[in-house]
């Protein structure tokens, strides 16, 4: 029974992370038989990864199509990243009150290790995403973590990063230095209204992203 467990969770692991990082993208076809050939491992395992990520919205089934990964469209994405302005802010604030002095010094490192890769989105987006998972755990509430956590796996559904976009990665490191300013000083207040103008402003530079792949695509058909 353990060896069951052991295969599914694994599984389960490797196509989350494969949708995570954008190898398996919104709208590719998820097939039981190829899942399980990708992972080595048998169908079972392949079929339970699959139905645990569509109870986690990462996968959806589509009549006469099948499972396939989930695509966000402009009404789901404002309401996630909504949801998120709320949570993220009163994380902060937490943060404020219970992070430890450990927890601030870590994250105040990694907003200043940001200058180093500031010409790499890629590594930004890694970067950023440590940074939110160690504001999270700062803020010392397992179900707040949880949910936000839970919030983050939906929006990798979008692909890429918001940081590509020009001047954000400015405008960001200025943010999450507002953010770590008023931790550090054990403003609660303040280190709320600072993250929620940090995801207010992603949201808006992930809409902006929206509408210029949109309009590539429009342009891309109109060539075809």
């Amino acid at each position: 029974m353990t060896g069951k467990i052991s295969r599914s969770e694994d599984a389960y692991q490797k196509l989350k992370s494969a949708i995570q990082s954008g190898t398996l993208g919104p709208g590719t076809r998820i097939r039981e038989i190829e899942i399980a050939d990708r992972f080595s491992v048998s169908r079972t395992p392949a079929r339970e990864a699959i139905r645990r990520l569509e109870s986690e919205g990462l996968i959806s089934f589509v009549p006469r199509q099948g499972a396939m990964v989930s695509r966000l469209d402009h009404q789901e994405t404002m309401e996630l990243y909504d949801l998120r302005e709320v949570l993220e802010g009163t994380a902060a604030g937490f943060a404020a009150r219970h992070a430890s002095e450990a927890e601030i010094e870590e994250l105040k490192e990694m907003v200043a290790s940001e200058v180093e890769i500031r010409d790499s989105p890629t590594k930004l987006a890694d970067l950023n995403r440590l940074f939110h998972s160690v504001l999270y755990r700062a803020a010392h509430n397992r179900y707040l973590e949880r949910s936000l956590l839970g919030l983050r796996d939906s929006l990798t559904l979008l692909g890429g990063t918001s940081l590509r976009v020009a001047g954000r990665y400015e405008t960001a490191h200025r943010e999450h230095t507002a953010i770590i300013d008023a931790i550090a000083a054990r403003d609660p207040q303040t280190a709320e209204a600072a993250a929620r103008v940090h995801i207010h402003n992603a949201q808006r530079a992930r809409l902006k992203l929206m509408r210029e792949d949109l309009l590539a695509e429009t342009a891309t058909d109109n060539l075809a």
